[in-house]
């Protein structure tokens, strides 16, 4: 983590969920690049990386992803600062937006390319895994396109967890994933 003095994970309130809002669009492009030109990962007839035509501007997606500051006790906003600036995001969901026997799910995971490749993302999720402990799940995409993504989740859980975990690939909600599960309790 050189070159920065402060790395922040905060949950984010209702005051600071545009910041947030704000990046979405940059990692929705960002998956576009694991993913080609498959449908939900390509832009909308009005340019917007959203399934739907009915989502014209990004200030339709907003309102999207409210859902992530009206359940605060289930679905949890964290804020990566890096000197003060924001530089990515980590979403994670508890029950009922989980897979059975799951009791946190990294819905989504976000550094801006400033801030990566100097340990501030392994470090980021590191802190969220210590938040709270219990069984936890997280997938990304098992295609040739992400092996940078497969790398860092493969590092980051091994490391965090000293080898302790299981890897797969499987179906999930969202199609064929390499999907990583740990328990960071102790029992």
């Amino acid at each position: 983590m050189t070159g920065f003095t402060n790395i922040a994970i905060t949950l984010s309130d209702q005051d600071e969920a545009y910041i947030i809002k704000n990046m979405y669009p940059l990692y929705l492009h960002d998956l576009s690049g694991h993913y080609g030109l498959i449908p939900g990962h390509i832009p909308n007839k009005h340019g917007i990386f959203e399934d739907s035509n009915d989502y014209r501007t990004l200030t339709d997606q907003y309102d999207v992803q409210k859902i992530w500051w009206e359940k605060p006790n289930c679905l949890y906003p964290f804020l990566i600062r890096v000197d003060d600036i924001p530089a990515g995001f980590a979403l994670i969901a508890t029950s009922p937006y989980c897979a059975k026997g799951i009791d946190y799910f990294v819905n989504d995971f976000f550094l801006l390319q400033p801030f990566r490749g100097k340990g501030i993302a392994e470090h980021s999720a590191t802190q969220v895994f210590d938040k709270w402990k219990g069984n936890w799940e997280l997938y990304t995409n098992p295609s040739e396109r992400n092996i940078t993504g497969q790398k860092f989740w493969r590092k980051t859980v091994s490391k965090y967890t000293k080898g302790k975990y299981k890897e797969e690939f499987g179906t999930t909600m969202d199609g064929y994933k390499l999907i990583f599960r740990f328990t960071n309790s102790n029992g």
